[in-house]
């Protein structure tokens, strides 16, 4: 069985934990990055025997509006699925639901969903170096799960947790900007998923673009690009005990 992953994953956090799954479900991974600006949704393809993945991260409880806005682009009949989000220890709340909608909406069939956690994209301290030793041994088991009941062609319905309507979506917060250790590379205006960063003027970003994905600050090979610690502070502080307990790995088939 080859294996479609579609996938919003500006850090790489989400990417690994798909991976895993992927690698345990088929022979073959076909990635289509929802996270490359140049890249066309509409022109992704289903293949015969083929299950798809669809991974994202939850921002604030949600999918991340500019992987929401890609992923409408793709339209197929009936290509089986499985949802994965990917969350900072927090909580994923109206992620999954939403990302339901949203596969349901281009035309993929829903046959489980998975919930993970991967180091949080900006406050680092919480889930780190996550999907771990142990986060990986449980998704490959839930990918076993999962593989059992495409064999064995169920069709049972299933809940997902979320709410309908969605939580209200947040906005972009914290904005990365280049420090002197920059050295006008550009690299992080070329892999900016929102090009929200003008090569020309590569200090900044443009607020009303950026996403906060952390992407330019994680690429940056200077390490030049950060975010105001003062207000990281105060976020991490204020998500402290809802991240304070290991949360695990969860399947919905």
């Amino acid at each position: 069985m080859k294996c479609s992953m579609i996938v919003f994953s500006p850090t790489g956090g989400t990417e690994k934990a798909a991976h895993i799954i992927c690698s345990a479900l088929g022979t073959e991974t076909i990635v289509f990055d929802l996270s490359d600006a140049s890249l066309n949704p509409a022109e992704y393809c289903a293949y015969q025997d083929t299950i798809a993945v669809i991974a994202m991260p939850s921002y604030g409880g949600r999918v991340p509006a500019l992987a929401a806005e890609r992923m409408k682009k793709i339209h197929v009949n009936g290509t089986p699925c499985i949802l994965l989000c990917v969350y900072g220890n927090r909580a994923y709340e109206d992620t999954l639901v939403e990302m339901e909608d949203l596969a349901t909406e281009c035309g993929f069939a829903v046959v489980a969903a998975v919930a993970a956690i991967a180091e949080h994209s900006i406050i680092h301290e919480y889930a780190a170096g996550r999907p771990d030793a142990v986060d990986e041994k449980n998704l490959e088991e839930i990918a076993v799960k999962i593989s059992s009941k495409l064999r064995q062609k169920k069709t049972n319905t299933f809940n997902i947790p979320g709410n309908r309507p969605y939580k209200k979506a947040g906005g972009a917060g914290l904005v990365p900007k280049a420090g002197s250790e920059c050295t006008a590379c550009g690299l992080c205006a070329r892999q900016c998923p929102a090009r929200a960063i003008n090569p020309k003027q590569l200090k900044t970003a443009d607020s009303k673009k950026c996403i906060a994905c952390m992407r330019c600050v994680v690429k940056c090979p200077q390490h030049a690009r950060k975010v105001n610690s003062a207000m990281v502070s105060v976020a991490a502080l204020a998500i402290k005990k809802a991240c304070s307990v290991r949360k695990e790995c969860e399947l919905y088939l």
